[in-house]
């Protein structure tokens, strides 16, 4: 799971960093993505450098995704106006929160997933 959360974490900062170049740099929120990515990196590094705070680095980082989804998730509202072609404003702003709600949700549920796989285990 620390290597899935290494690779969501550059994905967002890669992502973040696009959005702002791809918006001329008109905001500095657009690097958002790339913050909440820079702290999943920090969470997947510390889980696959050490045992003994896996569990912890794991849960932090789920929490992290937990609050970027709630910080976009009111963009996913706004997603089928978006693919209607409806006038939507801040269109490239919108795009990007809806895009890192769907990455955030995905990797949150398979974090949730790997959680219960591994009480599983130790259970058995």
């Amino acid at each position: 799971m620390a290597s899935f959360t290494l690779r969501i974490g550059v994905l967002l900062v890669v992502f973040g960093g696009a959005s702002y170049v791809m918006t001329g740099g008109a905001s500095l929120t657009a690097l958002i993505p790339s913050v909440v990515g820079a702290l999943l990196v920090i969470c997947g590094a510390v889980a696959s450098r050490s045992e003994a705070a896996r569990r912890h680095a794991m849960h932090a980082a789920a929490a992290i995704a937990l609050l970027g989804i709630l910080g976009t998730a009111s963009a996913l509202l706004r997603l089928p106006d978006l693919l209607s072609g409806a006038t939507v404003p801040r269109r490239p702003a919108l795009i990007a929160r809806a895009s890192m709600a769907v990455i955030l949700i995905v990797y949150l549920a398979v974090s949730v997933k790997s959680f219960v796989d591994a009480r599983v285990r130790r259970k058995a």
